[in-house]
């Protein structure tokens, strides 16, 4: 074989060395953004859910605000959460229907 020969084939093996190892560099960073686009789309999708969440709790809240500025209301609630009653008015509590075994 000619010298030229040799050091042609070497070249050609050194490109195609560089080649393949910028293409699998590429390749790896590519891979990596890509996945990182999902775990972020994944991540999008959790907190979209979580802000539905929370919007139906602040309407929930907003609606509770509203009604505790109605005196009847409030009346009606301590009677029924905190056992508050009015003088001369006497408190029954009646069990639940819960079967006993």
């Amino acid at each position: 074989m000619a010298k030229g020969t040799v050091k042609r084939k070497s070249r050609f093996l050194v490109l195609s060395i560089c080649f393949i190892a910028v293409l699998f560099l590429f390749v790896g960073t590519i891979f990596k953004d890509w996945l990182k686009i999902v775990e972020n789309k994944h991540s999008i999708a959790l907190l979209s859910d979580y802000y539905e969440n929370l919007l139906k709790e602040e309407e929930s809240l907003n609606s509770e605000v509203t009604k505790l500025h109605d005196r009847d209301y409030i009346a009606r609630y301590a009677r029924e959460r905190y056992m508050y009653s009015l003088p001369g008015e006497i408190i029954i509590k009646i069990p639940n229907d819960e079967k006993i075994d």
